[in-house]
């Protein structure tokens, strides 16, 4: 068979195997959303928090129940990023805790679901927020929408400096100063412009840094290993699974497992959740994704050096190679 009708057929067949692929990782976790094991306190005297527990376990496997003493712990474990919300039981009646800068899908849902126990029961929630979302963004749409650019940002610069040639220190540094100011641009949209960002300016700036430096270290580092196919392996990794797994538009534990798991080990959740915990919540829970941003990014410009260091052996080694062929001859 002539080489252009393989490439016909090629193009017939993976096209539509690239679209099915690109559909279900996107749509499948957006049309799976729900709470699975979502951190959840219960505050108030105990014999009415455990009333509270029991009515929330009846929806199996929707959340995990953390019991505090009273109001001001469960506040406390809000901020900490260590629950979404609480359930406080109070003299007057339940009151919900929600922190919609956490999610704001994931605030709606408990307003809902809380909502719809406590009018079964004849009673009326107060909702307070206590970690809300900037008022320029009270919907959270600019930090969901953030993701994409950012990937894209990183995929670029890893496929420029593998395009450019630029091997070994001068493509660590490029992707350095490329990412470092892809993070001051992005914040001073997002922060200055939008408003959409309540944080420290600078630790914003450094945390869109990182996730760009981890995800351009990986497509070159990926490339400097196994040549110009790592520029795709690294993009469609990014793309296909780290963008759709991020729980960006909600929360990791609002997706479909092991989504919502995988999402935090790749460069687009972890920097998600990072910023998050930068711009709202003070630092709060951000060593686990900031560790995660740090590997990718040391081992993807371990491999852009590795690759320079692998291939420079090779090219030294072949002429040495060739001598010994030619004093043999002689």
């Amino acid at each position: 068979m002539p080489s252009r009708n393989r490439h016909v057929i090629a193009v017939v067949i993976l096209v539509p195997v690239l679209a099915a692929l690109a559909l279900w990782a996107f749509a499948w976790p957006a049309s799976r959303i729900a709470p699975r094991n979502l951190p959840l306190g219960v505050a108030g005297p105990p014999a009415a928090a455990a009333q509270v527990e029991e009515q929330l376990e009846r929806h199996e496997g929707a959340f995990e129940i953390h019991r505090y003493a009273d109001e001001a712990a469960a506040r406390d474990a809000i901020k900490d990023r260590s629950v979404y919300g609480a359930v406080v039981v109070t003299r007057q009646g339940p009151e919900l805790l929600t922190a919609s800068a956490a999610g704001p899908v994931v605030a709606q849902f408990l307003q809902q679901a809380v909502g719809q126990q406590a009018a079964a029961g004849g009673a009326q929630v107060k909702t307070v927020d206590v970690v809300p979302t900037p008022a320029s963004d009270p919907r959270g749409a600019a930090l969901g929408a953030a993701v994409l650019p950012l990937a894209l940002a990183g995929i670029a610069a890893g496929a420029v400096v593998t395009l450019l040639g630029l091997r070994g220190v001068r493509a660590a540094l490029a992707l350095l100063g490329a990412s470092a100011l892809v993070g001051v641009v992005a914040a001073g949209i997002a922060h200055s412009w939008l408003g959409a960002l309540g944080g420290d300016w600078w630790a914003e700036a450094g945390v869109l840094a990182l996730s760009t430096l981890a995800v351009g270290g990986a497509v070159a580092g990926l490339a400097a290993l196994v040549g110009p196919a790592g520029t795709g392996i690294g993009a469609a990794v990014v793309m296909l699974i780290g963008n759709p797994f991020s729980g960006a538009t909600s929360a990791p534990q609002m997706l479909p497992e092991p989504a919502g798991a995988i999402g935090q080990w790749l460069p687009p959740g972890a920097g998600t959740t990072l910023l998050r915990s930068v711009s709202s919540f003070g630092g709060a829970a951000a060593t686990g994704p900031a560790l995660t941003l740090a590997w990718w990014a040391v081992l993807g410009l371990g491999a852009v050096l590795l690759g320079n260091s692998l291939r420079a052996r090779r090219t030294g080694s072949e002429p040495a190679a060739d001598r010994r062929e030619l004093s043999a001859v002689a």
